[in-house]
């Protein structure tokens, strides 16, 4: 079982290998896309039709296929077939609700395309009501072509929003690490696995990537110097800072939710503990004191409270302490091996990985009432983390030998599979809402 090697550091013993050239860039050459699958869907579905936007033929990328796939992989929505309309409307006065609502539309997406004189392209999206026969939402964006993608995710994120109350996250990204023989690479997707760009390359292994709150770094172990250091690193400017590379082992980051801070793990004085430290590498101060292994922490969205695994009690299980290192409290009880422990946005449960009968599944438990409930049903399951929303946790699991990421909804009743042509796929992390969404 490889199970988070990056941030069990304790639990295995990992071997550096000799010193190898690093590459670096500044999200470096796109890659193909993560490859998708749905499995399941949500209990009440809403139905939904996109309607094919005017102008989007001519595009080199439609919006209107781009946010009924977002739609879709959410589980949440019943995309209504509109190949079949022998007229599309594109404005709300063209539209028949009494059709829409014939072919199961409870709600319907319109808009258009159209080039600006300076190349620029103005797109204009309508959100309607089929059975109220109302509009819900209308906007226009002026954007540059290399926009489209991320303009079609931000009208999926409205519709998400308006139809369910929740946010959307279709906007967000994710890091993870993919390792094909010896080279290993530190790479950012947006959430649907498009857009593949490369953070860093090495020969090395690269673990434990952590997103800054602003979505503008990533905290990361690299066993560039034949050890494990832990880097922050600019998405904007692609330059990087060792933050730290203390004697022994340097592990497992994890920003506080204010960015000003990191909790990491060291055993420069003996066995793994955590400690906290300053994003520009200063004030270090060791928050746990234990005979056993304490590492992979995790911040309540409050910054008050730091989840953990630690081996104490003999057995590895899940800890919360408060920030100065005070009011320790065992919360996992069910079974003898729980690890990886990451909180909700809301702060109200936390996902782990869970143990049972040998297999390792994602599991999800309540903080008040100290309920679990596992998620997952595969048989190597690693580093599960949560999307900005809490509807999704996004996590690494085998699949015929080979690592893949995985989805499934806080409920357990969709899933989805992320693959790439070839390697392993490792070490998932979602990333936040961006400031713009």
């Amino acid at each position: 079982m490889k199970l988070n090697t990056s941030r069990v550091m304790g639990f295995r013993n990992l071997a550096a290998a000799l010193l190898a050239a690093i590459s670096l860039a500044v999200l470096g050459p796109a890659h193909a896309a993560l490859t998708i699958e749905i499995v399941g869907s949500g209990a009440n579905q809403i139905p939904v039709a996109i309607v094919p936007f005017a102008g989007e033929a001519a595009l080199p990328q439609g919006i209107s296929t781009v946010v009924a796939a977002d739609l879709q992989r959410s589980g949440l929505f019943k995309i209504v077939d509109t190949a079949a309309v022998p007229f599309q409307p594109h404005e709300q006065s063209e539209v028949n609700y009494a059709d829409w609502r014939a072919r199961g539309a409870e709600a319907m997406a319109i808009g258009s395309v159209l080039r600006l004189p300076d190349g620029r392209l103005e797109v204009r999206f309508h959100l309607l009501d089929a059975v109220k026969q109302t509009p819900l939402a209308g906007y226009s964006y002026v954007i540059a072509a290399a926009q489209l993608r991320a303009t079609a995710h931000k009208i999926a994120d409205l519709i998400y929003e308006k139809l369910t109350g929740d946010v959307g996250v279709f906007g967000t990204r994710i890091a993870y690490i993919v390792k094909s023989g010896k080279h290993h690479e530190l790479q950012v997707a947006d959430a649907d696995g498009y857009g593949a760009q490369t953070v860093l390359a090495s020969s090395e292994p690269i673990i434990s990537p952590s997103w800054s709150p602003d979505g503008t770094r990533l905290a990361y172990v690299s066993f560039e110097r034949k050890k494990p250091v832990i880097y922050v690193q600019s998405l904007l400017s692609g330059k990087r800072q060792v933050l730290a590379q203390f004697k022994g082992n340097n592990s497992a980051p994890a920003w506080s939710p204010d960015g000003k801070q990191l909790a990491i793990v060291l055993t420069k004085d003996g066995g793994s503990q955590i400690y906290m430290i300053n994003a520009d590498g200063s004030g270090l101060k060791r928050l746990s004191y234990s005979s056993g292994i304490d590492t992979e922490p995790s911040f309540s969205p409050d910054g008050a409270w730091i989840i953990y695994t630690s081996d104490r009690g003999g057995s590895p299980q899940i800890y919360r302490m408060n920030t100065s290192g005070n009011s320790v409290q065992r919360l996992t009880f069910e079974g003898n091996y729980n690890v990886s422990p990451h909180y909700s946005p809301d702060g109200k449960s936390f996902t782990f990985i869970q143990r049972v009968s040998g297999s390792f599944h994602v599991a999800l438990q309540d903080l008040a009432t100290g309920q679990v409930q596992v998620l997952t049903d595969s048989r190597m399951d690693e580093s599960p983390s949560f999307a900005p929303n809490g509807k999704m946790l996004l996590y690494a699991t085998e699949i015929g030998g080979r690592g893949i990421l995985a989805a499934v909804s806080s409920d357990g009743r969709v899933r989805q599979r992320l693959s790439t042509q070839s390697g392993d796929v490792r070490e998932p992390e979602w990333g936040p809402l961006l400031k713009s969404q």
